[in-house]
């Protein structure tokens, strides 16, 4: 089993870098103002015959020591919200070409997924249909097609980093690609009712090979049309 959750759509590492350089950026920053705090402490505590300064922060020299870090912060700021936005508009607001579509839908307390058949497409007879697993294929671009049917629920596949609230009355479209092949955790990451901790399913990331077998297998026998006489 793996320490950490692996990484395995094209923009989880993004993301991870993005999380990791903000801990990083807000970890200094915090460890430094928890050092000159105690520093203070012990270096200004109380002292038998020493009388205590009173400080307005008038002088220049010592506002530096509230503005410089002040501006700082500011720059790394800024930084971390362009950065942010880069990572938002590739996985929220860019879909790039589909090569394959599929549908989701959360319910009190389920997974519902509509898969496209042989014929790849959706909303045609071949669809494979299941309840808490997902079926897709390795290094193929995804739309998903997120629906909610009663209450909200919130589609969660920590593999791939990716969170995505359904709304009901609202279809909401997304994308993934996956960049590694196995059987992970789906989530609902909002609390949907008495049912939602057990509201979790499985998404299989199957080579190419795979995933045709398994839709052969599962595809509806669709009769041809009668010939005409």
């Amino acid at each position: 089993m793996d320490r950490w959750v692996p990484a395995l759509s094209t923009y989880a590492k993004d993301i991870d870098d993005l999380v990791l350089w903000i801990a990083i950026l807000v970890g200094f920053w915090f460890f430094l103002c928890e050092f000159v705090f105690f520093y203070f402490i012990l270096r200004y505590r109380k002292r038998s015959g020493v009388n205590a300064e009173y400080i307005t922060g008038d002088v220049a020299s010592e506002k530096r020591w509230v503005s410089y870090p002040h501006y700082a912060v500011l720059v790394f700021d800024v930084l971390i919200i362009v950065w942010a936005v880069q990572v938002w508009v590739n996985v929220k607001q860019t879909l790039p070409p589909a090569d394959a579509r599929v549908r989701v839908i959360g319910q009190q307390w389920a997974w519902s997924f509509q898969h496209p058949g042989l014929d790849g497409k959706l909303d045609t007879a071949d669809d494979i249909r299941t309840v808490d697993d997902l079926h897709i294929e390795v290094n193929k671009t995804y739309h998903y097609e997120l629906e909610a049917r009663d209450v909200l629920h919130s589609f969660s596949v920590p593999v791939f980093r990716l969170k995505q609230d359904a709304i009901p009355g609202r279809r909401i479209v997304g994308w993934f690609e996956a960049i590694g092949t196995g059987t992970h955790d789906i989530q609902c990451a909002e609390i949907c009712g008495i049912g939602h901790g057990v509201m979790f399913g499985r998404i299989h990331i199957e080579t190419a090979a795979e995933h045709q077998a398994w839709m052969a297998q599962n595809s509806p026998r669709v009769s041809a049309p009668a010939a005409a006489e």
